[in-house]
């Protein structure tokens, strides 16, 4: 590969690359609504499952979630999501308040068995 340059013994500078347009397409898009999340993972993807929990104000040794939605993402669209996550949540506590969440409702729990059966789960109520 040859290598150009101007007489002045610099390089010439590289085209600048157009940014994509993203169109969002929601024309098949379906709602639902969650107040409870189990997270997993493998090395090759993070997987989060979505449900419901209708005992929030019954105190139970067992409770059951119903699962409605299952996300599975590579490793970079999680973390990438996590950000983007992250800086929502600071954008509303800045603009609402802080969210007080206490230790008792996010927790790492190695008795839940995640829905795929061979990872740790992580419980986000």
């Amino acid at each position: 590969m040859i290598d150009s340059q101007l007489p002045n013994g610099s390089k010439p500078a590289q085209p600048a690359r157009e940014q994509a347009t993203i169109r969002w397409d929601d024309s098949g898009i379906k709602n639902s609504y969650a107040n409870a999340c189990n997270v997993s993972s493998t090395r090759e993807e993070i997987v989060l499952n979505f449900g419901l929990n209708q005992a929030w104000e019954r105190p139970q040794q067992d409770v059951q979630v119903q699962l409605t939605n299952r996300i599975i993402l590579s490793p970079y669209t999680a973390k990438r999501l996590a950000l983007l996550l992250g800086a929502v949540i600071q954008q509303y506590e800045k603009q609402f308040g802080a969210l007080e969440i206490g230790a008792a409702q996010v927790q790492a729990s190695s008795t839940a068995q995640p829905a795929s059966g061979d990872t740790k789960p992580h419980i986000v109520k």
